[in-house]
Protein backbone atom coordinates (compact mmCIF):
# COMPACT_ATOMS: atom_id res chain seq x y z
CA UNK A 1 0.00 0.00 0.00
CA UNK A 2 1.31 3.91 -1.04
CA UNK A 3 2.06 5.82 1.89
CA UNK A 4 0.41 8.99 1.85
CA UNK A 5 2.90 11.95 1.83
CA UNK A 6 1.94 14.75 4.13
CA UNK A 7 3.64 18.28 4.14
CA UNK A 8 3.81 19.81 7.32
CA UNK A 9 5.30 23.24 8.80
CA UNK A 10 7.07 23.74 12.01
CA UNK A 11 7.26 27.02 14.34
CA UNK A 12 10.20 26.64 16.98
CA UNK A 13 9.28 30.21 19.07
CA UNK A 14 12.46 31.16 20.88
CA UNK A 15 12.43 33.83 23.09
CA UNK A 16 15.28 36.32 24.55
CA UNK A 17 15.88 33.87 27.70
CA UNK A 18 16.53 31.33 25.22
CA UNK A 19 13.63 29.79 25.98
CA UNK A 20 10.99 27.46 23.55
CA UNK A 21 7.50 27.41 23.52
CA UNK A 22 6.55 23.43 23.19
CA UNK A 23 3.08 22.26 23.59
CA UNK A 24 1.38 19.10 24.31
CA UNK A 25 -0.28 16.56 22.31
CA UNK A 26 -3.85 15.90 23.22
CA UNK A 27 -4.89 12.51 24.33
CA UNK A 28 -7.09 11.61 21.57
CA UNK A 29 -4.63 12.58 19.09
CA UNK A 30 -1.42 10.07 17.05
CA UNK A 31 1.23 10.47 19.67
CA UNK A 32 -0.96 11.92 22.59
CA UNK A 33 0.61 12.93 25.22
CA UNK A 34 3.70 14.07 23.49
CA UNK A 35 5.22 17.53 23.19
CA UNK A 36 6.08 18.98 20.12
CA UNK A 37 6.37 22.64 18.28
CA UNK A 38 3.42 23.97 17.21
CA UNK A 39 2.49 23.95 13.24
CA UNK A 40 0.57 22.09 10.60
CA UNK A 41 -0.23 20.90 7.64
CA UNK A 42 0.40 23.39 3.89
CA UNK A 43 -2.23 23.69 2.06
CA UNK A 44 -2.33 22.78 -1.80
CA UNK A 45 -0.49 25.43 -3.60
CA UNK A 46 0.45 27.26 0.10
CA UNK A 47 3.82 28.77 0.36
CA UNK A 48 5.63 27.14 3.57
CA UNK A 49 5.91 30.38 5.45
CA UNK A 50 2.51 31.86 4.44
CA UNK A 51 1.05 28.05 6.29
CA UNK A 52 3.50 29.14 8.95
CA UNK A 53 2.11 32.26 9.65
CA UNK A 54 -1.39 30.94 9.43
CA UNK A 55 -0.82 27.53 11.35
CA UNK A 56 0.44 29.54 14.59
CA UNK A 57 -2.28 32.59 14.23
CA UNK A 58 -4.41 30.13 14.70
CA UNK A 59 -2.88 27.59 16.92
CA UNK A 60 -1.30 29.84 19.23
CA UNK A 61 -2.34 33.57 18.28
CA UNK A 62 0.32 35.19 17.30
CA UNK A 63 1.69 36.94 14.12
CA UNK A 64 4.77 36.29 13.34
CA UNK A 65 7.62 39.01 11.83
CA UNK A 66 10.96 37.51 11.92
CA UNK A 67 11.75 34.23 10.86
CA UNK A 68 14.25 31.72 8.69
CA UNK A 69 14.02 28.27 7.86
CA UNK A 70 16.04 26.26 10.33
CA UNK A 71 16.07 22.65 9.10
CA UNK A 72 14.30 19.96 6.96
CA UNK A 73 13.42 16.91 7.59
CA UNK A 74 11.61 13.61 6.92
CA UNK A 75 10.01 10.64 8.63
CA UNK A 76 8.35 7.32 7.92
CA UNK A 77 4.81 6.18 10.35
CA UNK A 78 3.23 3.21 9.32
CA UNK A 79 0.59 4.88 6.52
CA UNK A 80 2.46 8.38 6.44
CA UNK A 81 5.29 9.72 4.89
CA UNK A 82 6.04 13.22 6.76
CA UNK A 83 7.99 16.20 5.22
CA UNK A 84 8.70 18.67 7.89
CA UNK A 85 9.78 22.54 6.84
CA UNK A 86 10.67 23.92 9.50
CA UNK A 87 11.46 27.71 10.73
CA UNK A 88 13.11 29.22 13.72
CA UNK A 89 10.92 32.06 14.80
CA UNK A 90 12.76 35.31 16.31
CA UNK A 91 10.08 37.69 16.91
CA UNK A 92 6.35 37.93 17.16
CA UNK A 93 3.31 40.09 17.39
CA UNK A 94 1.11 39.10 20.66
CA UNK A 95 1.50 36.12 23.08
CA UNK A 96 1.92 33.26 22.77
CA UNK A 97 -0.79 30.59 24.26
CA UNK A 98 -3.05 27.98 23.66
CA UNK A 99 -6.23 28.26 21.48
CA UNK A 100 -6.97 24.66 21.13
CA UNK A 101 -7.14 23.54 24.07
CA UNK A 102 -3.63 22.18 24.45
CA UNK A 103 -1.09 22.52 27.20
CA UNK A 104 1.51 24.61 26.26
CA UNK A 105 5.02 25.91 28.37
CA UNK A 106 8.38 27.76 27.62
CA UNK A 107 11.44 25.46 28.32
CA UNK A 108 14.88 25.99 28.62
CA UNK A 109 16.73 25.12 24.98
CA UNK A 110 19.12 23.08 27.69
CA UNK A 111 16.10 21.77 29.66
CA UNK A 112 14.19 19.93 26.26
CA UNK A 113 16.02 16.54 26.75
CA UNK A 114 13.70 16.20 29.71
CA UNK A 115 10.85 16.24 27.43
CA UNK A 116 9.24 13.36 25.24
CA UNK A 117 9.06 13.99 21.97
CA UNK A 118 7.83 12.16 18.87
CA UNK A 119 10.71 10.49 16.65
CA UNK A 120 10.32 13.01 14.24
CA UNK A 121 11.57 15.64 15.92
CA UNK A 122 14.99 14.47 17.12
CA UNK A 123 16.54 16.47 14.26
CA UNK A 124 14.84 19.63 15.26
CA UNK A 125 16.27 19.55 18.72
CA UNK A 126 19.40 18.69 17.28
CA UNK A 127 19.47 21.93 15.29
CA UNK A 128 18.32 24.23 17.79
CA UNK A 129 21.25 23.55 20.14
CA UNK A 130 23.75 24.00 17.26
CA UNK A 131 24.97 27.50 16.29
CA UNK A 132 24.72 28.98 13.05
CA UNK A 133 28.71 29.26 12.64
CA UNK A 134 30.79 26.82 12.51
CA UNK A 135 34.91 28.00 12.98
CA UNK A 136 37.29 25.01 11.55
CA UNK A 137 41.07 26.10 13.32
CA UNK A 138 44.08 24.96 11.10
CA UNK A 139 47.72 23.84 13.21
CA UNK A 140 49.48 26.66 15.40
CA UNK A 141 52.22 28.77 13.43
CA UNK A 142 54.95 29.00 14.84
CA UNK A 143 53.83 32.26 17.07
CA UNK A 144 51.71 30.00 19.54
CA UNK A 145 50.85 33.31 21.76
CA UNK A 146 49.95 35.34 18.33
CA UNK A 147 47.31 31.84 17.36
CA UNK A 148 46.00 31.74 21.44
CA UNK A 149 44.91 35.69 21.31
CA UNK A 150 42.69 34.71 17.56
CA UNK A 151 41.25 32.12 19.46
CA UNK A 152 40.17 34.64 22.47
CA UNK A 153 39.08 36.93 20.44
CA UNK A 154 36.68 34.84 18.34
CA UNK A 155 35.38 33.47 21.12
CA UNK A 156 35.02 36.51 22.81
CA UNK A 157 32.93 37.67 19.53
CA UNK A 158 30.25 35.04 20.01
CA UNK A 159 31.76 31.95 18.19
CA UNK A 160 30.59 28.66 20.26
CA UNK A 161 31.16 25.74 18.16
CA UNK A 162 35.45 25.11 16.66
CA UNK A 163 36.54 22.20 15.03
CA UNK A 164 40.94 21.70 15.33
CA UNK A 165 41.72 20.60 12.62
CA UNK A 166 45.46 19.79 13.90
CA UNK A 167 47.69 17.33 12.03
CA UNK A 168 49.02 14.26 13.74
CA UNK A 169 51.87 15.63 14.58
CA UNK A 170 50.82 18.82 16.25
CA UNK A 171 48.44 16.93 18.47
CA UNK A 172 51.28 14.16 19.58
CA UNK A 173 53.88 17.16 20.16
CA UNK A 174 51.81 19.84 21.36
CA UNK A 175 49.26 18.65 23.64
CA UNK A 176 49.24 21.86 25.54
CA UNK A 177 47.92 23.75 22.66
CA UNK A 178 44.38 21.33 22.67
CA UNK A 179 44.33 21.83 26.14
CA UNK A 180 45.06 25.57 26.43
CA UNK A 181 42.48 26.34 23.65
CA UNK A 182 39.88 23.74 25.80
CA UNK A 183 40.12 26.43 28.30
CA UNK A 184 39.62 29.45 26.46
CA UNK A 185 36.69 27.98 24.76
CA UNK A 186 34.80 26.46 27.99
CA UNK A 187 35.65 29.55 30.00
CA UNK A 188 32.86 31.18 27.49
CA UNK A 189 30.77 27.82 26.87
CA UNK A 190 32.00 27.30 23.81
CA UNK A 191 32.39 23.46 22.21
CA UNK A 192 35.62 22.14 20.56
CA UNK A 193 35.48 19.05 18.68
CA UNK A 194 38.58 17.45 17.48
CA UNK A 195 39.65 16.15 14.22
CA UNK A 196 40.81 13.12 14.76
CA UNK A 197 40.14 9.27 15.62
CA UNK A 198 37.55 9.41 18.30
CA UNK A 199 39.83 7.41 21.00
CA UNK A 200 42.30 10.77 20.61
CA UNK A 201 39.47 12.73 21.47
CA UNK A 202 38.44 11.72 24.53
CA UNK A 203 42.07 11.87 26.15
CA UNK A 204 41.84 15.68 25.96
CA UNK A 205 39.60 18.00 27.30
CA UNK A 206 37.51 18.54 24.33
CA UNK A 207 33.62 18.10 23.56
CA UNK A 208 33.65 15.63 20.53
CA UNK A 209 35.48 14.51 18.07
CA UNK A 210 35.07 15.54 14.32
CA UNK A 211 35.71 12.43 11.69
CA UNK A 212 37.01 13.64 8.45
CA UNK A 213 35.41 10.88 5.52
CA UNK A 214 38.05 8.00 5.80
CA UNK A 215 37.49 7.66 9.31
CA UNK A 216 33.30 7.97 9.10
CA UNK A 217 33.34 5.03 6.14
CA UNK A 218 35.29 2.33 8.91
CA UNK A 219 32.70 3.16 11.31
CA UNK A 220 29.31 0.79 11.99
CA UNK A 221 28.29 2.70 14.65
CA UNK A 222 28.23 5.79 16.97
CA UNK A 223 31.79 6.02 18.03
CA UNK A 224 31.24 7.83 21.25
CA UNK A 225 28.46 8.12 23.97
CA UNK A 226 25.56 10.89 23.58
CA UNK A 227 28.05 13.39 26.42
CA UNK A 228 30.08 14.13 23.28
CA UNK A 229 29.75 15.58 20.21
CA UNK A 230 30.31 13.68 16.97
CA UNK A 231 30.49 15.64 13.85
CA UNK A 232 31.82 14.48 10.33
CA UNK A 233 33.12 15.33 6.87
CA UNK A 234 31.07 14.70 3.63
CA UNK A 235 31.15 15.39 -0.01
CA UNK A 236 28.33 13.16 -1.66
CA UNK A 237 25.10 11.37 -0.55
CA UNK A 238 26.49 8.07 0.34
CA UNK A 239 28.73 9.78 2.90
CA UNK A 240 25.44 11.73 4.38
CA UNK A 241 23.81 8.66 4.42
CA UNK A 242 26.35 7.11 6.38
CA UNK A 243 26.88 9.90 8.89
CA UNK A 244 22.99 9.98 9.83
CA UNK A 245 23.42 5.96 10.25
CA UNK A 246 25.98 6.23 12.59
CA UNK A 247 23.91 8.68 14.12
CA UNK A 248 26.47 11.77 13.72
CA UNK A 249 25.17 14.99 15.46
CA UNK A 250 25.98 17.06 12.69
CA UNK A 251 27.62 16.89 9.48
CA UNK A 252 29.68 19.63 6.89
CA UNK A 253 29.05 19.32 3.20
CA UNK A 254 31.86 20.72 0.78
CA UNK A 255 33.20 22.07 -1.04
CA UNK A 256 30.30 24.52 -2.59
CA UNK A 257 32.61 26.92 -4.19
CA UNK A 258 35.75 26.98 -5.46
CA UNK A 259 38.52 27.13 -2.67
CA UNK A 260 42.21 27.91 -3.05
CA UNK A 261 42.54 25.17 -0.32
CA UNK A 262 41.15 22.39 -2.60
CA UNK A 263 41.87 24.06 -6.33
CA UNK A 264 40.68 20.42 -7.41
CA UNK A 265 37.56 19.67 -5.91
CA UNK A 266 34.75 20.48 -8.09
CA UNK A 267 32.03 22.31 -6.13
CA UNK A 268 29.26 20.99 -5.40
CA UNK A 269 27.38 24.33 -6.27
CA UNK A 270 24.27 25.29 -3.90
CA UNK A 271 21.64 23.75 -6.51
CA UNK A 272 23.00 20.27 -5.87
CA UNK A 273 23.33 21.29 -1.90
CA UNK A 274 20.07 21.47 -1.54
CA UNK A 275 19.24 18.13 -2.53
CA UNK A 276 21.73 16.18 -0.51
CA UNK A 277 20.51 18.31 2.33
CA UNK A 278 16.69 17.83 1.70
CA UNK A 279 17.05 13.75 1.85
CA UNK A 280 19.38 14.04 5.21
CA UNK A 281 17.89 14.34 8.59
CA UNK A 282 20.84 16.27 10.65
CA UNK A 283 21.97 19.55 10.40
CA UNK A 284 24.28 20.01 7.58
CA UNK A 285 26.85 22.33 7.30
CA UNK A 286 27.75 24.55 4.22
CA UNK A 287 31.70 24.40 3.50
CA UNK A 288 33.83 25.72 0.76
CA UNK A 289 34.10 29.49 -0.22
CA UNK A 290 31.97 30.64 2.45
CA UNK A 291 31.90 34.29 3.46
CA UNK A 292 29.71 35.74 5.80
CA UNK A 293 26.71 36.97 3.30
CA UNK A 294 26.71 33.41 2.46
CA UNK A 295 24.84 32.67 5.41
CA UNK A 296 21.60 33.76 4.27
CA UNK A 297 21.72 31.53 1.31
CA UNK A 298 22.42 28.48 3.04
CA UNK A 299 19.96 29.13 5.33
CA UNK A 300 17.36 29.28 2.60
CA UNK A 301 19.09 26.14 0.85
CA UNK A 302 18.31 24.21 4.10
CA UNK A 303 22.06 24.20 5.86
CA UNK A 304 22.52 24.19 9.49
CA UNK A 305 24.48 27.60 8.71
CA UNK A 306 28.30 27.75 7.50
CA UNK A 307 31.77 26.24 8.32
CA UNK A 308 34.54 28.30 7.56
CA UNK A 309 38.23 27.81 7.83
CA UNK A 310 40.55 29.60 5.04
CA UNK A 311 38.05 32.66 4.36
CA UNK A 312 38.65 33.41 8.84
CA UNK A 313 41.94 32.81 8.71
CA UNK A 314 43.41 34.33 5.70
CA UNK A 315 41.30 37.51 6.49
CA UNK A 316 43.05 41.00 6.88
CA UNK A 317 40.41 41.59 10.00
CA UNK A 318 39.57 37.84 10.86
CA UNK A 319 37.68 39.61 14.13
CA UNK A 320 35.68 41.72 12.51
CA UNK A 321 34.43 38.39 9.62
CA UNK A 322 34.04 36.63 12.87
CA UNK A 323 31.05 39.68 14.07
CA UNK A 324 29.41 39.75 10.68
CA UNK A 325 29.03 36.01 10.17
CA UNK A 326 26.91 35.94 13.87
CA UNK A 327 24.84 38.96 13.35
CA UNK A 328 22.85 37.25 10.26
Amino acid sequence: MLKKNIHAVVGVLKNYKDEIFLARRQANKYEGGLWEFPGGKIKTNEEPIAALCRELREEIGIRITNARPLIKLQHEYPEYHVYLDVWLVNAWEGEAHSREGQRVCWVKLDKLDEYAFPNANSGIIKSLKLPEFYLISPPPSDNVEQYLSAVKEFVKRGTRLIQLRYDEKTIVEKPYIINEVASICHACDAKILLNSSAATAVTFNVDGVHLNSSRLLQLNERPLDNNYLVSASCHNQMELSHAERVKVDFAVLSPINETDSHPDAAPLGWEKFAKLVSDCNIPVFALGGMLPFHMQKAWQEGAQGIAMLSGIWGASKPGELISKCLVN
